[in-house]
Parts: C-alpha cells; sequence; structure tokens
C-alpha cells in the first residue's frame, strides 16, 4: 500500500504518552511491513515547529531523512483552494494545509492515516481515500 501519513498521527507517535492510539499502531504496522509510508515538507515543518529541542528535531529529522516525499506543483495548489471551498459551500471547514495534503494524496492515489475528522468530512465530497483503523 503506499500511505500518506498526517501531521496528527506522527505527532501522536512522537509522543510518549499518546503512542497507544491505534493510528500510531497502524503507522507502525505499515513502517514494519513493507507499505510506502509518504511524507511531504509542510508535515515535517508541522512537526519541528510542534516539538522542541534539538534532540526532538533530529530525531524526527532521521525518521523522516528515510521517506520518500511528494511535493506540490502549482497544479495542487490550485486544486487544494478549489476541494476547500468546496468544502466550504458544503458546511465543512478544511484548512489550507489539510486541502493540500488531501490533493496530493488525491493526486498519487494514496492512502490517508489521519487523526482529524477534517479528512473524514472532506472524503464524503471528494475522491480522498483513507485508511480506517
Amino acid at each position: 500500500m503506499n500511505i500518506f501519513v498526517d501531521t496528527s498521527v506522527w505527532s501522536l507517535a512522537f509522543r510518549r504518552d499518546a503512542s497507544s492510539a491505534p493510528e500510531v499502531g497502524q503507522l507502525r504496522r505499515s513502517l514494519d511491513g513493507g507499505d510506502n509510508v509518504i511524507t511531504t515538507g509542510i508535515v515535517l515543518q508541522e512537526l519541528l515547529q510542534g516539538f522542541h529541542g534539538p534532540k526532538a528535531a533530529d530525531r524526527i529529522i532521521l525518521r523522516f531523512s528515510l521517506l520518500p516525499i511528494v511535493v506540490p506543483e502549482i497544479d495542487d495548489h490550485i486544486a487544494a483552494a478549489q476541494w476547500r471551498n468546496l468544502c466550504r459551500r458544503k458546511g465543512i471547514q478544511v484548512g489550507t494545509i489539510d486541502a493540500l495534503i488531501a490533493q496530493l494524496c488525491i493526486r498519487y492515489d494514496l492512502l490517508l492515516l489521519a487523526n482529524d475528522d477534517d479528512f473524514r468530512h472532506m472524503a464524503k465530497h471528494s475522491p480522498l481515500s483513507l485508511l480506517t483503523v
């Protein structure tokens, strides 16, 4: 499987007190089982902004250096804005970064592993595929 892991799951995985969440278990199974776990730069940036200290940053950077990275193009930003606007018309609030992550998953046909209700709502109105646990 090709899986994109959202910041919400990575953040839980790097926290000792929340590592028993089902999404973290799925992340571990995916990494151990040979699934392609894919990311993008904004997820790395969000994690580095949320954890403090050089040891935490080094640990995160080391782990992410092993993952394939997809890079958004201008068309991805345009499509993300369109998905966000569609959701807003349907009464769903989606953040800018979440819309871009969803678009990258749609474009590259990736299953999204997330712990964020915004993606569940968005998937009802888009071709976004979620990995449920």
